[in-house]
């Protein structure tokens, strides 16, 4: 709940990335080194949108609740209520997934 405090600028959008398996299919726990990066997240906060050379206003592609593919690098880490979010441009995101 503690993103419903923050509201993002301009074409931003803040995600939460999904945790990493710490259990095999087989069983087996995996140790963090070999979890590597969760590059899914759903996105929980987005920005009004940016503003376009003609001076309109260019909504942001994803919507809240929306489950979205990230970059394996960039974002910012941003700690609300003791959880780890990230802030992307809405450009970054390199998709969504439709159910």
């Amino acid at each position: 709940m503690a993103f419903r405090k923050f509201l993002p600028l301009f074409d931003r959008v803040l995600v939460e990335r999904f945790t990493a398996e710490t259990v095999s299919k087989g069983g087996i726990m995996l140790p963090e080194k070999s979890q590597g990066k969760m590059l899914q997240a759903t996105v929980v906060a987005i920005g009004p949108g940016a503003v376009n050379p003609k001076g309109d206003l260019q909504a942001v592609s994803v919507k809240v609740g929306e489950k979205v593919l990230l970059p394996e690098y960039g974002g910012t880490k941003i700690v609300l209520d003791d959880k780890d979010y990230f802030l992307f441009r809405d450009g970054d995101i390199l998709g969504k997934y439709t159910e």
